[in-house]
Protein backbone atom coordinates (compact mmCIF):
# COMPACT_ATOMS: atom_id res chain seq x y z
CA UNK A 1 0.00 0.00 0.00
CA UNK A 2 2.56 2.52 0.74
CA UNK A 3 4.59 1.61 -2.15
CA UNK A 4 1.25 2.04 -3.96
CA UNK A 5 0.91 5.44 -2.61
CA UNK A 6 4.40 6.36 -3.19
CA UNK A 7 4.12 5.53 -6.64
CA UNK A 8 1.43 7.70 -7.46
CA UNK A 9 2.91 10.58 -5.50
CA UNK A 10 6.18 10.48 -7.70
CA UNK A 11 4.06 10.22 -10.71
CA UNK A 12 1.47 13.22 -10.01
CA UNK A 13 4.94 15.22 -9.10
CA UNK A 14 6.43 14.52 -12.12
CA UNK A 15 3.07 15.66 -13.65
CA UNK A 16 2.84 18.84 -12.16
CA UNK A 17 6.67 19.45 -12.66
CA UNK A 18 6.10 18.41 -16.46
CA UNK A 19 3.59 21.29 -16.68
CA UNK A 20 5.56 23.90 -15.08
CA UNK A 21 8.47 23.71 -17.60
CA UNK A 22 6.95 26.24 -19.62
CA UNK A 23 6.78 28.55 -17.61
CA UNK A 24 9.74 31.12 -17.47
CA UNK A 25 11.84 31.49 -14.35
CA UNK A 26 12.49 35.39 -13.27
CA UNK A 27 15.55 35.66 -14.79
CA UNK A 28 13.73 34.67 -18.10
CA UNK A 29 16.00 32.11 -19.00
CA UNK A 30 12.86 29.48 -19.60
CA UNK A 31 13.99 26.75 -17.27
CA UNK A 32 11.61 25.42 -14.58
CA UNK A 33 11.67 26.89 -11.04
CA UNK A 34 13.00 24.74 -8.04
CA UNK A 35 10.28 25.46 -5.68
CA UNK A 36 7.33 23.35 -7.19
CA UNK A 37 5.73 21.32 -4.60
CA UNK A 38 5.94 17.85 -4.82
CA UNK A 39 2.84 15.98 -3.06
CA UNK A 40 3.98 13.61 -0.10
CA UNK A 41 3.11 10.42 0.02
CA UNK A 42 -0.43 9.24 1.69
CA UNK A 43 0.60 7.36 4.52
CA UNK A 44 -1.95 5.11 6.44
CA UNK A 45 -3.84 6.42 9.18
CA UNK A 46 -2.08 6.08 12.67
CA UNK A 47 -3.89 4.08 15.64
CA UNK A 48 -6.12 5.33 17.73
CA UNK A 49 -4.85 3.77 21.04
CA UNK A 50 -7.47 6.06 22.89
CA UNK A 51 -9.81 4.07 21.33
CA UNK A 52 -8.34 0.54 22.63
CA UNK A 53 -8.17 1.59 25.94
CA UNK A 54 -11.71 3.26 26.05
CA UNK A 55 -12.72 0.01 24.58
CA UNK A 56 -11.50 -2.18 27.42
CA UNK A 57 -13.31 -2.74 30.39
CA UNK A 58 -12.01 -1.22 33.78
CA UNK A 59 -13.65 -4.41 35.42
CA UNK A 60 -10.16 -6.46 37.18
CA UNK A 61 -12.42 -9.44 38.83
CA UNK A 62 -13.09 -10.76 34.85
CA UNK A 63 -11.43 -11.42 31.59
CA UNK A 64 -11.47 -8.07 29.16
CA UNK A 65 -12.24 -7.74 25.67
CA UNK A 66 -9.77 -5.69 23.70
CA UNK A 67 -11.28 -4.42 20.68
CA UNK A 68 -9.68 -5.03 17.48
CA UNK A 69 -7.45 -2.02 16.73
CA UNK A 70 -6.94 -0.39 13.61
CA UNK A 71 -4.61 2.06 11.85
CA UNK A 72 -0.87 1.49 11.37
CA UNK A 73 0.27 0.01 14.63
CA UNK A 74 2.66 2.76 16.43
CA UNK A 75 6.12 2.22 16.10
CA UNK A 76 6.90 2.74 19.47
CA UNK A 77 5.97 0.44 23.12
CA UNK A 78 2.59 2.45 24.18
CA UNK A 79 1.99 2.08 28.00
CA UNK A 80 -1.80 3.26 28.94
CA UNK A 81 -3.32 2.74 32.29
CA UNK A 82 -7.00 1.42 31.73
CA UNK A 83 -7.32 1.46 35.63
CA UNK A 84 -5.12 2.80 38.17
CA UNK A 85 -3.97 0.36 41.23
CA UNK A 86 -3.06 1.56 44.69
CA UNK A 87 0.14 0.53 46.61
CA UNK A 88 3.86 0.44 45.84
CA UNK A 89 5.06 0.80 42.28
CA UNK A 90 6.19 -2.26 40.48
CA UNK A 91 9.91 -1.55 40.38
CA UNK A 92 12.74 -4.01 38.95
CA UNK A 93 13.22 -7.35 40.71
CA UNK A 94 10.24 -7.71 41.84
CA UNK A 95 7.96 -10.81 41.48
CA UNK A 96 4.72 -9.99 40.31
CA UNK A 97 1.70 -11.72 39.48
CA UNK A 98 -0.52 -10.98 36.71
CA UNK A 99 -3.74 -11.74 34.54
CA UNK A 100 -3.56 -10.84 31.19
CA UNK A 101 -5.22 -11.09 27.28
CA UNK A 102 -3.01 -10.88 24.40
CA UNK A 103 -4.25 -10.18 21.04
CA UNK A 104 -2.67 -9.77 17.57
CA UNK A 105 -2.56 -6.30 15.87
CA UNK A 106 -2.78 -7.58 12.49
CA UNK A 107 -6.21 -9.26 13.07
CA UNK A 108 -7.22 -8.43 16.32
CA UNK A 109 -7.51 -12.08 17.41
CA UNK A 110 -6.17 -13.47 20.68
CA UNK A 111 -3.36 -15.58 20.99
CA UNK A 112 -2.91 -15.77 24.55
CA UNK A 113 -4.76 -15.48 27.95
CA UNK A 114 -3.96 -16.54 31.42
CA UNK A 115 -7.92 -15.62 32.42
CA UNK A 116 -8.02 -18.81 30.01
CA UNK A 117 -5.50 -20.79 31.91
CA UNK A 118 -7.70 -20.37 35.65
CA UNK A 119 -4.22 -19.36 37.00
CA UNK A 120 -2.39 -15.62 36.91
CA UNK A 121 1.40 -15.73 35.49
CA UNK A 122 4.25 -14.75 37.92
CA UNK A 123 7.41 -13.53 36.77
CA UNK A 124 10.43 -11.11 37.97
CA UNK A 125 10.58 -7.78 36.66
CA UNK A 126 13.36 -6.77 34.83
CA UNK A 127 15.27 -10.23 35.04
CA UNK A 128 14.32 -11.04 31.19
CA UNK A 129 11.79 -14.02 31.81
CA UNK A 130 9.45 -12.25 29.38
CA UNK A 131 9.57 -9.99 26.37
CA UNK A 132 11.36 -6.78 26.35
CA UNK A 133 7.43 -4.54 26.37
CA UNK A 134 6.51 -5.98 28.86
CA UNK A 135 9.63 -5.50 30.93
CA UNK A 136 9.61 -1.97 30.42
CA UNK A 137 5.82 -1.68 30.15
CA UNK A 138 5.08 -2.63 33.33
CA UNK A 139 7.14 -0.56 35.36
CA UNK A 140 5.32 1.77 37.54
CA UNK A 141 2.29 -0.55 37.70
CA UNK A 142 0.43 -0.42 41.28
CA UNK A 143 -1.50 -3.55 42.22
CA UNK A 144 -5.58 -3.77 41.03
CA UNK A 145 -4.69 -1.99 38.08
CA UNK A 146 -5.27 -2.88 34.21
CA UNK A 147 -2.67 -1.58 31.84
CA UNK A 148 -2.63 -1.50 27.96
CA UNK A 149 0.98 -2.19 26.31
CA UNK A 150 1.12 -2.08 22.70
CA UNK A 151 4.05 -3.66 21.48
CA UNK A 152 6.40 -3.29 18.91
CA UNK A 153 7.77 -6.66 17.12
CA UNK A 154 11.04 -5.84 18.02
CA UNK A 155 10.16 -5.62 21.80
CA UNK A 156 8.09 -8.62 21.19
CA UNK A 157 9.17 -11.88 18.93
CA UNK A 158 10.77 -9.56 16.23
CA UNK A 159 10.93 -11.49 12.40
CA UNK A 160 10.77 -15.02 13.74
CA UNK A 161 7.42 -14.62 15.83
CA UNK A 162 6.37 -17.57 18.05
CA UNK A 163 3.81 -20.27 18.14
CA UNK A 164 0.46 -18.57 16.87
CA UNK A 165 1.88 -15.14 16.78
CA UNK A 166 3.08 -14.50 13.10
CA UNK A 167 6.63 -12.38 12.41
CA UNK A 168 7.11 -9.10 12.57
CA UNK A 169 3.23 -9.10 14.79
CA UNK A 170 2.39 -6.18 17.03
CA UNK A 171 1.11 -7.09 20.31
CA UNK A 172 -1.59 -5.73 22.53
CA UNK A 173 -1.89 -6.62 25.85
CA UNK A 174 -4.73 -6.08 29.07
CA UNK A 175 -2.74 -6.82 31.77
CA UNK A 176 -3.80 -7.14 35.52
CA UNK A 177 -1.46 -6.35 38.37
CA UNK A 178 -2.50 -8.96 40.85
CA UNK A 179 0.42 -8.99 43.26
CA UNK A 180 3.77 -7.47 43.97
CA UNK A 181 5.78 -9.29 45.75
Amino acid sequence: MKLLSLTAALVLGAGVAACGEDDESPSGSGSATTEEATPAPTEAPAADVGALVEGTSKDTSSKPEIPAPSGEPPAELVVEDVKKGKGPKAKAGDTLTMQYVGISWSSGEQFDASWDAGQPFPFELGAGMVIPGWDQGMVGMRKGGRRLLVIPPEMAYGPSGSGPIGPNETLVFAVDLVEIG
